[in-house]
């Protein structure tokens, strides 16, 4: 469907739960969040419910995502009623990938085309430092594994300055052997963020003047990230830069949170609870399609530096 701006909003994102089995620093509290009741949070078949009503604006794109999605049981099972609707073209996941490994097969078998996996650093002790305790062999086994399985692997990479900028040879030098997609991406004053926001901030602009062996590409005018590569590399590097040179302007995408909230913009107070309308299938796709018209036309990040969502990240979803 197109927005009021002209943009044809085709792709949904769903945060299935605000927990997490790790606590990266610059996402998570440490001591983690409180458990909600059950009642409180999305079930899936008012997830499913809520796709079937978005399919005929134009909806084709789903992304399961956290919090961590894949500490929840059934979540293959979502996902191969995903794979059921017949409009859907596209299922992914975003993930730590620490039970990605033992998880891998039934999600392939179940309609999973594409995974975006969190990885900060390649070293297990700094590993264990950003995500307070995880273990990095189990993601790189997950990779591994994903790629020899068919799923289109990305691995999402949060820069900070002083913690993992001394690694960003080593991530680009990952697609010269293996073929994933790095996608380098700006740290944002949101939730945890914020406090390593004034002395963490590196820009893309600053890594690309650093690397002038990174070839651009031609990228798609909807996605995020800016698309580069090595000369005879197997995989891809991208850049996501929603502050030194926000996408807006070709923003494709609308988030349903674990609450059951729809966010039309990921940095916007406007949320619209759509639990509300989940008994009426005619009124719950026309109350989304007012969202989707009705969706803002830019964040506004670049002005005071602070996120104006009233949610944390791992509640939106990354």
């Amino acid at each position: 469907m197109i927005d009021s701006y002209g943009r044809n909003i085709d792709y949904l994102r769903i945060s299935l739960t605000d927990r997490c089995n790790l606590r990266c620093i610059y996402c998570m509290p440490e001591q983690g969040v409180l458990k909600k009741c059950h009642e409180d949070v999305i079930r899936f078949e008012e997830v499913l419910k809520i796709i079937r009503a978005a399919v005929p604006l134009g909806i084709k794109k789903i992304r399961y995502t956290g919090g961590e999605p894949l500490i929840l049981k059934n979540i293959s099972s979502l996902i191969s009623e995903t794979s059921k609707i017949q409009q859907i073209k596209d299922i992914a996941i975003t993930t730590n990938g620490i039970l990605l490994y033992d998880l891998a097969d039934e999600l392939k078998e179940a309609g999973l085309k594409r995974v975006n996996i969190s990885l900060d650093t390649l070293k297990e002790d700094k590993f264990s430092h950003i995500t307070r305790g995880g273990d990095l062999n189990k993601v790189l086994k997950a990779i591994e594994k994903c790629i020899s399985l068919g799923i289109k692997v990305k691995v999402n990479t949060v820069l900070i300055k002083g913690i993992n900028d001394d690694e960003i040879k080593s991530f680009i030098d990952l697609t010269r052997e293996i073929p994933v997609e790095i996608r380098f991406i700006e740290l944002m004053p949101i939730g945890e963020g914020e406090k390593l926001y004034k002395d963490g901030f590196m820009s893309s602009e600053e890594v690309l003047n650093k690397f002038p062996e990174l070839i651009p590409l031609e990228s798609d005018k909807r996605s995020t990230a800016s698309m580069y590569k090595l000369v005879d590399s197997k995989g891809k590097i991208g850049f996501i830069s929603p502050l030194s040179c926000k996408f807006c302007s070709n923003c494709n995408r609308i988030r349903l949170t674990s609450m059951g909230t729809i966010k039309p913009c990921l940095h916007s107070a406007k949320e619209i609870n759509i639990r509300e309308y989940l008994d009426n299938e005619v009124l719950l796709t026309s109350v989304l399609k007012d969202i989707i018209y009705n969706k803002p036309s830019q964040h506004h990040l670049e002005c005071d530096n602070k996120s104006h969502s009233l949610k944390m990240m791992y509640q939106i979803g990354g």
